[in-house]
């Protein structure tokens, strides 16, 4: 099969603390990037045909450097994002629809990923591609281990809450039919919509469209805290022993 990849690398360190506008996909864990291991990972997937990456302008010419020395050869394009997150996807998005139209072929499925999620795992980035040609859609998430409230009339107080059974941390990448996503971009642009994540735009355009949940484990964390570089290196040697033991 046929997947196309998109990576949305463009967000600052703001949580992170990070001076300067620095690129908390730049951060390294293992020696290496974060945004390196995000695009390893898909470039082992098996279904992964091309990778398009959004980012910072002044971050451009560093990834296509990484991708070349690392023989990265799935990276059809690094380009600059957007002001928010969805327009950065909009972009690859555009670049994207201009190869479908030049090799007259859908794609079947288009991926859509977080940089800054560097442990998503290439067998795991299959089978989402897989779920989402089936079925037309597919998120990972996992189950969160809080009690979850809603906060009350006053910011101060809970108000009601909710049935934790019934709730899933949503992740990326999120896989989903090429011509749904794409119409549901662009609905979006010309609504001017934003969303917090491609779900929700084809939750509101296509709501006939039923979306598979592909439930993860605890690894596929978002870099987004100090804390969570402390908590990726553990990760990362965690799955380097898992890998290890397999051979």
């Amino acid at each position: 099969m046929k997947t196309i990849a998109i990576i949305a690398a463009s967000g600052v360190g703001k949580r992170m603390k990070l001076e300067g506008g620095l690129s908390k996909q730049m951060l390294e864990i293992g020696g290496h990037p974060v945004i390196w291991h995000t695009i390893r990972a898909f470039e082992e997937s098996s279904t992964v045909e091309s990778i398009y990456i959004a980012t910072k302008a002044d971050s451009i010419e560093t990834i296509e450097e990484m991708a070349r020395s690392n023989g990265f050869e799935k990276v059809k394009a690094v380009i600059e994002g957007g002001k928010e997150r969805q327009d950065s996807i909009a972009n690859c998005m555009a670049l994207i629809e201009k190869e479908i139209l030049a090799s007259a072929e859908m794609p079947d499925a288009i991926l859509v990923h977080d940089g800054a999620r560097p442990f998503i795992q290439p067998e795991e980035i299959d089978d989402i591609a897989r779920l989402s040609a089936t079925y037309g859609a597919c998120v990972p998430a996992t189950r969160p281990k809080d009690t979850i409230k809603y906060i009350g009339s006053s910011p101060e107080v809970f108000g009601e809450t909710l049935d934790r059974s019934r709730l899933l941390q949503v992740q990326t990448p999120q896989g989903f039919a090429p011509e749904k996503l794409i119409e549901a971009h662009r609905l979006a642009g010309n609504e001017q919509w934003y969303a917090t994540d491609d779900a929700a735009l084809v939750e509101r355009f296509f709501p006939e469209q039923q979306i598979r949940v592909y439930e993860t484990g605890y690894h596929n964390i978002k870099i987004t805290t100090p804390e969570d570089i402390f908590i990726g290196e553990a990760i990362l040697a965690r799955l380097k022993a898992g890998n290890s033991g397999k051979n």
